[in-house]
């Protein structure tokens, strides 16, 4: 699987296309220049327990340490990705 991005000036997401749809879906706004707020992720029910959320997760703060920008994970999802892996929680 493929975590793919868009962006834009006030917000953006990181998702996953399987068989030309898209399958996972995590949403990001913009706060300021310094920052964004992860603030919903969604999965389809062919892609849970395969590491679709994980991923994307993982790409954001890929994201995150290449522009220099810090993460607010307020989707509970996120938040326990961040929990669960220490290695991850430096963009926090």
């Amino acid at each position: 699987m493929e975590v793919l991005q868009t962006d834009g000036n006030e917000n953006g997401k990181f998702y996953i296309k399987w068989e030309g749809e898209t399958m996972a879906e995590m949403t990001y706004t913009w706060r300021g220049t310094g920052r964004i707020i992860i603030n919903h992720t969604v999965v389809d029910e062919r892609l849970k327990g395969k590491g679709a959320g994980k991923q994307m997760v993982v790409a954001a703060v890929t994201f995150a340490r290449a522009k220099g920008i810090s993460i607010i994970p307020q989707c509970q999802f996120a938040k326990s990705v961040f929990d669960k892996v220490g290695e991850l929680r430096d963009v926090l």
